[in-house]
């Protein structure tokens, strides 16, 4: 597999463990970046664009279009940590109070006993709504004034801020309905115009139409039998029971969207789901992450360092209700983990399920992105994602 792109001097074990990827793990398309300082030291990219190779040719030869730099990708719930940083900017700019009540800003919310809701439960997943009594189709999905009425007409599965419970889809309409009525604008639209054009970073919740033909095929692929180096990806009994029962809140949480729209679809990748659509390159990941704990190249900085603890700051740990294995989560984010592996104790960030992942580590000052087109069944810890994770830590000795 040709690897194309560059790495900084001490960073060549990151291309080592990419190339390795393709030639043990199994991948087809993907790209990793990574900021040190605010500053890139590993841009690499390999593969086809399209999960299956089907596009007939950049050039029309009938061949594999290759990735190429810029090439982006659905990356799942990777998006959520954009999406928290949203609230989290809000908050900063003196326009929202993480400690309120979300029907201070949105009474409709306050039915069915969700009254003592805070703004931060939404972000700790502690709102108790991790899941809807009528699941949306795609198309309901995608309508936000539709989407938010039912997210707020929904009673909680358990008292807000006691427990937590990973909201897998209903995550898009708690913030994107927050972040309307705060606002003025849907979440897709502020993170256009306050986070991914100031930083000129390549991700999008809610694609243009403009950036369409930038975006590759994703699907699912299977592990290879042998796979060298990676996680054991074997799900806990206990695990593998909660996704097979229809009715275990694990099912009915991920399938808040039901059937499972097609992420191809170009209709899909236009809404606005900031739980799942997002699509991003890895650079663009990587670069969000860098400046939320530091200017990036020499400028825009968007997290300062009190709201940069904030969001790292453990909030909900322990059993999760929906993911049936213990995750640490702080105000949008995933932390260091056993669920969720990052660089070192002191990062945040997310994972989107299947594959892509973004974070940052203070400590290291580092921004890492990880994109790719080959979805696994895992939902986070991917093999592949890992394997580069330990690779950046090798460097970083």
């Amino acid at each position: 597999m040709d690897v194309n792109g560059t790495v900084a001097e001490g960073f060549e074990p990151v291309r080592e463990a990419f190339a390795d990827n393709f030639a043990a793990r199994g991948e087809r398309g993907a790209a990793v970046a990574v900021y040190r300082g605010g500053r890139r030291v590993v841009d690499l990219w390999a593969g086809t664009r399209d999960v299956d190779g089907a596009d007939g040719g950049a050039d029309g030869s009938g061949g594999a279009a290759r990735w190429e730099r810029g090439t982006a990708q659905v990356v799942r719930s990777a998006t959520k940590g954009v999406a928290a940083a949203v609230l989290l900017l809000l908050h900063q700019r003196g326009q929202l109070d993480l400690a309120a009540p979300v029907g201070a800003y949105w009474p409709e919310y306050k039915a069915a006993g969700k009254e003592r809701t805070r703004v931060w439960h939404l972000l700790a997943h502690r709102a108790g709504v991790p899941a809807l009594d009528v699941p949306l189709t795609p198309a309901q999905a995608a309508d936000p004034a539709l989407a938010a009425r039912a997210v707020a007409a929904q009673a909680p599965a358990w008292e807000p801020g006691t427990d937590h419970g990973y909201h897998a889809q209903t995550y898009s309409w708690l913030t994107d309905g927050l972040v309307r009525r705060v606002t003025g604008r849907g979440i897709g639209e502020w993170i256009a115009a306050e986070i991914a054009g100031p930083l000129g970073a390549d991700l999008w919740v809610g694609l243009p139409e403009s950036a369409r033909a930038r975006v590759g095929r994703v699907g699912r692929v299977q592990p290879p039998a042998a796979e060298s180096g990676g996680l054991r990806t074997r799900p806990k009994r206990a695990v593998a029971a909660a996704y097979a029962d229809p009715d275990s809140p694990t099912s009915r949480a991920f399938g808040a969207i039901t059937p499972h729209a097609d992420e191809n679809d170009p209709a899909y990748r236009a809404a606005v789901l900031p739980a799942s659509n997002g699509i991003a390159t890895a650079d663009g990941l990587a670069r969000f992450y860098a400046s939320l704990i530091g200017e990036v190249d020499g400028g825009i900085r968007l997290f300062t360092p009190e709201t940069r603890e904030r969001a790292r700051a453990e909030a909900s740990a322990g059993a999760d209700r929906v993911l049936v294995v213990p995750t640490r989560f702080g105000l949008g984010y995933m932390l260091h983990g056993g669920a969720s592996p990052l660089l070192a104790p002191g990062s945040f960030g997310h994972p989107g399920r299947g594959g892509a992942l973004g974070f940052a580590d203070p400590e290291a000052d580092l921004a890492f992105g990880y994109v790719t087109n080959g979805f696994r069944t895992g939902v986070t810890a991917d093999p592949r994602a890992q394997a580069l994770v330990r690779a950046v830590r090798a460097a970083t000795a």
